[in-house]
């Protein structure tokens, strides 16, 4: 069974994270890998764009935001997907994030649409912060979770059913995680 241990996962935004004019940049590394292939290509497909983004100049940014919006969409709902073929219920806190993060990025295509790059480009470096910490905790029980229970993301089977949760993962487990908490109004500072 691939396992990671805590130590290793943590992904060294030191290392991974570096600070430029004004901007972060994050870099793929073996320290992202999930052991989830289909997750693994996806985030590394993810930390591209978003360093395209990151580089890019005033008259190449809002295409790639847009494709960055729309890489993250169905990233987003293939996990989404996952997590409801193995037990999390609608509402668990990962969903809920993936639907703030992506409020977000969807008001800072519209702004920068009409012409307020500066709110997108520093959309983008918390985005570079917000996605290791994400990747780090959320997804990072996500890939525990499916490999747990067997899951094979590319047919949506599941191997080891005895060890699907026997009611639905709800909630955070002792913090409220609705659309309003703090992790929302984080985001929309950008």
């Amino acid at each position: 069974m691939w396992v990671k241990s805590p130590q290793a996962h943590v992904f060294m935004l030191a290392a991974s994270l570096k600070k430029g004019i004004g901007m972060a940049e994050l870099r793929w590394s073996e320290s992202f890998e999930m052991g989830v292939p289909v997750m693994d290509q996806t985030h590394e497909e993810f930390i591209d764009l978003l360093a395209q983004v990151v580089q890019a100049n005033d008259a190449q940014l809002m295409a790639l935001w847009t494709a960055l919006v729309e890489h993250t969409e169905s990233h987003f709902a293939r996990e989404d997907r996952w997590m409801k073929d193995t037990g999390f219920s609608a509402n668990n806190c990962h969903t809920v994030h993936h639907q703030m993060v992506l409020r977000v990025l969807r008001d800072g295509k519209k702004r920068g649409d009409a012409g307020e790059l500066a709110v997108v480009r520093q959309m983008a470096d918390e985005l570079v912060i917000w996605f290791s910490q994400h990747a780090n905790t959320m997804d990072a029980a996500l890939a525990q979770h499916l490999r747990h229970v067997g899951y094979d993301e590319t047919t949506g089977q599941v191997r080891l059913t005895d060890a699907l949760p026997t009611s639905a993962i709800e909630g955070c487990h002792g913090s409220n995680c609705s659309p309003d908490d703090g992790v929302q109004a984080k985001l929309e500072t950008a």
